[in-house]
């Protein structure tokens, strides 16, 4: 999978080098490529941006050097374009899940007070949100897509059984982890683990990934799928 992401501080992705990304990366089943958006910059100056029409605080970038620098990335198949914007969709994991089926996405980090609209018309396919603040530029709510969506590519992780157990892929939150020491500071892992029956042991996480979920985010039982042994256990907390 390929992501070619519009920017004008390509150097924070160096960040995705790292860790189960960078692995990707290096063993090629993810391309992560910045485009600089001043290297099309018409200016001497490599500006990017200019006064907005109609007065206002701040600058808005212009849309020439973005529309170069989306063409040569896009080519004839013209790849989905995805623009990083606090008005966007709000991104969840079914968006993880879809955006991981496609071969090739272009992501726009805006920067300032925002892009001229003109060239969001012109290119976006989607606009996509991490949360319902605003923070710098579109670069770190990039990072936080390119990241979730890689996981879900075929080869990324070392199970896919682990990406299907983590919290939201399933619609409910991940059951608590325990590792060695088997006490620590007073507090002992559950029996249950220790034991080595794998049908208890199943039982045992999906009652606890169902318990955590009731108790911090209760709005995701309206949408996950249930059991009736699942309503029913519950139906007890």
């Amino acid at each position: 999978m390929k992501f070619s992401v519009l920017t004008l501080f390509p150097e924070m992705f160096e960040v995705l080098k790292t860790s189960v990304l960078g692995k990707a990366i290096e063993n090629g089943i993810v391309q992560v490529n910045c485009v600089n958006i001043r290297d099309f910059s018409k200016d001497k100056h490599r500006h990017v941006d200019d006064y907005p029409y109609g007065a206002g605080g701040g600058m808005v970038m212009q849309p020439g050097p973005i529309y170069d620098a989306w063409k040569s990335v896009a080519g004839e198949d013209r790849p989905l374009v995805v623009y990083m914007s606090p008005q966007g969709r709000p991104f969840n994991q079914k968006m993880a899940r879809d955006l991981s089926r496609e071969e090739h996405i272009v992501v726009l980090c805006g920067h300032y007070e925002g892009v001229d609209q003109r060239v969001l018309d012109e290119i976006v396919d989607i606009e996509i949100s991490i949360g319902d603040y605003v923070i710098t530029g579109g670069e770190l709510p990039a990072m936080v897509m390119i990241d979730s969506v890689s996981r879900m590519v075929p080869g990324v992780l070392d199970s896919q059984e682990t990406a299907s157990e983590e919290s939201h892929y399933s619609g409910l939150l991940e059951y608590p982890q325990y590792t060695r020491p088997p006490e620590f500071m007073g507090r002992t892992v559950p029996e249950v683990l220790l034991g080595g029956n794998h049908k208890d042991i199943r039982r045992w996480r999906r009652e606890k990934s169902l318990e955590a979920t009731w108790r911090k985010r209760p709005d995701m039982l309206e949408r996950a799928v249930l059991t009736d042994s699942d309503r029913e256990f519950l139906k007890k907390l």
